[in-house]
């Protein structure tokens, strides 16, 4: 397998592939990732979804109908926990656009953001200045985007977005990083023609406590889960799940749309959907594994 590796919207991006992209493959998938970010990243001044944070107005995104539509539906799974105006939350904390990492006082984030924002299959479009976080979901969209630009590559493909991967054709053995040593794995397993999304509270994280999986409703971060993993045929839904595992709806969630998954509590106990084919053995493994916890 060839391997081609770079940096792009924050973290390290790996493509497998059973021969050398090509240099238009590559322009391709690079024009792809750019797009996207000049639309949905929040970090960046000149985006899109900044612009609406300013102002509101429009957000043109053919990504916008089926992001929000998920959205929608993590909203409605953890009771308000999971909602895309968290930004202002992230922010206040100091997970802002100027990485500050300087805590303020928490900030609730606006409860009803349905109402604040709609959407078609092809734009979002805010009422007032609404500033969106696509983090629960954007990254495994991304990789899905990513594998749709390289849907005629030949042969197996691995895309693997720090952690957060999407596999097609041969099996890839990947270990499921201990949140608390990451030379440890609390489990493995094989990924075929599917996806692997991953989130943990080591990741993102700066100061006491504070890192970026927070519950809407208060503004604070979570502190009864550690790290979830999720399994699905799509790598957007797999991050959503992982997300909204740290909340009491997410199992359900993963259930209706099909998605297995494991889960590791800050106290060490660890739960798993009844069909997740993954070996969960804890104590850590020595088998060469890819690592798979969000960065």
């Amino acid at each position: 397998m060839a391997t081609w590796r770079f940096d792009a919207i924050g973290t390290r991006w790996e493509i497998e592939t059973a021969a050398e992209l090509d240099e238009s493959d590559r322009v391709a998938v690079t024009d792809e990732i750019g797009r996207f970010d000049r639309e949905w990243s929040r970090f960046r001044a000149d985006s899109d979804v900044t612009r609406l944070g300013r102002a509101g107005g429009t957000l043109v995104s053919t990504d916008a109908g089926v992001m929000l539509d998920a959205y929608r539906d993590l909203t409605t799974a953890t009771d308000g926990a999971v909602n895309p105006l968290v930004a202002d939350s992230l922010a206040a904390l100091g997970y802002d656009a100027d990485y500050t990492l300087v805590a303020g006082e928490p900030v609730r984030a606006p409860a009803a953001w349905v109402e604040r924002v709609s959407w078609t299959d092809a734009a979002a479009t805010a009422s007032g200045p609404s500033l969106l976080d696509i983090g629960a979901l954007g990254k495994g969209r991304l990789v899905d985007l990513v594998m749709d630009v390289l849907a005629e590559t030949p042969g197996d493909l691995v895309v693997d977005a720090g952690g957060d991967m999407r596999v097609r054709g041969a099996a890839v053995r990947v270990g499921l990083e201990h949140p608390y040593d990451p030379a440890k794995a609390i489990g493995v397993v094989e990924l075929r023609d599917q996806a692997l999304c991953a989130s943990a509270v080591n990741r993102r994280a700066w100061g006491d406590g504070l890192h970026h999986v927070l519950d809407a409703r208060t503004g604070i971060p979570v502190r009864t889960w550690a790290a979830t993993w999720a399994l699905a045929p799509d790598a957007m839904r797999a991050d959503a799940v992982a997300t909204a595992l740290f909340f009491d709806g997410g199992p359900a969630l993963a259930e209706r749309w099909g998605v297995e998954w494991v889960r590791m509590a800050t106290d060490g106990r660890i739960q798993r959907s009844p069909g997740c084919p993954a070996e969960v053995f804890v104590a850590g493994s020595g088998h060469a594994v890819r690592p798979a916890v969000q960065n």
